[in-house]
């Protein structure tokens, strides 16, 4: 692999909005599979390379982060895929972590949606620079500048269009690219081919406008365009960077249009690695030494081989295959003897990786989603968190019989991320913890078929979850024995307070005010 400049971002969006489409037609233009429109064939075909799971395929929805990485116009781009479905939301939040820009992904027709403002303020946090990318403007939607002053508003986000669309629905007839003064047309009689039919234009008063465009269309582009420019402020790198602008991409991915624009855009202005921090110090990506932490564990990629993959992203360094790396967390040296790089579920060994890529390592279980592997410096990256779930139920298998089973595959689930995983210190049931109703379906799923254990999901009279924090652990263990029948460890052993209802907590609080059940537990890294 070549040292090509990195560009490792993530796409999020709303369910719906086009997220899996997009991330299919960035792969097209960057070379990375040679069939367009794949999402609207028939068969095995349909299915967007980024939704490679069983279930995944079955619901349509992408339910697990894919990672992908191609080259295009001298960049090596780490494109991370991510669950749009608000019941995966902790999946995309421990992948925003390891990226260092975001494309979001707007329907037309709807603007800003609820998961939408979520994953945003996630990006928000960590000042992640975000290009926008709305889409589906081939269907009837919102006016743009409606849609503009919805971002604006609702995300307190300054805005500036890279293009403007020339009509929508079934009037839409391109695009015009405000910043290299160029008509961009919708080829209507062949939607699928890669790029639209381009004319250089000497600005909005060339002549040959007149002859590409109808007067009505050319009217009110030039009209559009000179309140844009008296309104919006011109795209400002730094602020772009600082993560308080956010430069507009107009476009239909399901027909390859304007997603060029918007690859060349992120060639041109998507930063490069980012200096990462640590508790001890902040990394440098043009450190010498070779650090990296683990974001996401994925396992079964391959079915016939029972695998497990941790995802590291590599902040510093050029790394090699067979590199002996710390394993900070153990303070164990492993050796890194088969890594590996991806296309969704495809992979290839990694002879070499460098700061900003991420790099896939198999392993049986002693890689855990939050640790740091480096060239021999005791780091510890700033934490991943686990949120309490806010659905509990317990778990059987149907068979009696495979319990031990069940355990193994739970427990797997949890390290992996999928889900909260609760063992109570009394009684032999299982508690699985999901942010919402859709992760229990899936669960159920992978048990049955990753597993071969089928199960059934039962209601509880468990409240919601709560890490249980607190120095004096003989205060902790006056908890224990008190409320015996609310304690659980979770799948790291962590101490878990199971309540009941609201007024659970509060009693906790009254009788043991040295204890504080967390909503969060803060993973080292």
């Amino acid at each position: 692999m070549a040292a090509f400049p990195r560009k490792t971002f993530a796409i999020i969006s709303h369910p719906d909005a086009g997220k899996t489409t997009l991330t299919e037609k960035l792969l097209l233009f960057g070379g990375a599979i040679t069939q367009a429109g794949a999402v609207k064939a028939r068969g095995d075909a349909r299915r967007a390379r980024s939704d490679w799971m069983k279930v995944e395929q079955e619901r349509g929805i992408s339910v697990a982060s894919s990672v992908m990485t191609f080259d295009y116009r001298g960049n090596t781009f780490n494109l991370l895929d991510t669950p749009g479905h608000e019941d995966f939301s902790e999946d995309t939040y421990r992948v925003l972590t390891a990226v260092d820009s975001a494309v979001m992904v707007l329907d037309s027709g709807k603007g800003i949606e609820t998961q939408t403002k979520k994953l945003f303020e996630v990006c928000r946090m960590r000042d992640v620079p975000i290009a926008t990318f709305i889409n589906k403007l081939d269907r009837d939607g919102l006016d743009p500048f409606e849609l503009l002053d919805d971002i604006e508003k609702t995300l307190a986000l300054d805005v500036t269009p890279a293009s403007w669309p020339i009509g929508m629905g079934k009037d839409f007839l391109g695009c015009y690219d405000l910043i290299k003064d160029q008509l961009i047309l919708f080829d209507k009689t062949n939607k699928s081919k890669v790029n639209g039919i381009i004319e250089v234009c000497s600005g909005l008063d060339d002549a040959k406008l007149d002859t590409l465009l109808p007067a009505h269309a050319l009217q009110k582009l030039r009209e559009d365009v000179e309140m844009i420019r008296g309104i919006y402020p011109e795209f400002n790198l730094k602020d772009y960077l600082d993560g308080s602008l956010t430069p507009i991409f107009f476009g239909s991915a399901v027909n390859n249009f304007g997603v060029q624009e918007l690859i060349n855009g992120l060639v041109e202005y998507a930063p490069n690695p980012r200096p990462q921090p640590c508790i001890e110090r902040t990394i440098d990506p043009k450190e010498d030494k070779v650090t990296g932490f683990i974001f996401k564990i994925q396992a079964n990629m391959d079915p016939k081989h029972r695998d497990r993959i941790a995802f590291m992203k590599v902040c510093s360094g050029h790394f090699k295959r067979g590199m002996k790396m710390l394993h900070t967390r153990s303070d164990k040296t492993i050796i890194l003897h088969n890594p590996v790089i991806f296309l969704a579920q495809d992979r290839e060994v990694a002879e070499e990786a460098f700061s900003g890529d991420i790099v896939g390592i198999p392993n049986h279980g002693n890689l855990r989603i939050g640790d740091t592997l480096t060239e021999g410096e005791k780091l510890h990256f700033t934490g991943i968190p686990s949120f309490a779930p806010e659905l509990l139920r317990t778990v059987r298998p149907e068979d009696p019989l495979k319990a031990k089973h069940l355990g193994k595959a739970l427990e797997q689930i949890a390290e992996e991320g999928g889900a909260s995983v609760f063992k109570p210190i009394i009684g032999s049931e299982w508690i699985v913890g999901a942010v919402g109703a859709l992760q229990f379906e899936v669960i159920a799923d992978r048990i049955r078929t990753e597993f071969n254990v089928p199960v059934i999901f039962e209601s509880t009279s468990y409240y919601t979850a709560r890490w249980i924090d607190c120095e004096d652990s003989s205060v902790v263990r006056k908890l224990e024995t008190a409320y015996r029948s609310n304690i659980a460890n979770d799948h790291d052993g962590a101490l878990v307070f199971l309540a009941r209802n609201a007024w659970h907590i509060g009693k906790i609080a009254e009788d043991f005010p040295q204890i504080k059940l967390q909503k969060t537990k803060e993973q080292t890294l």
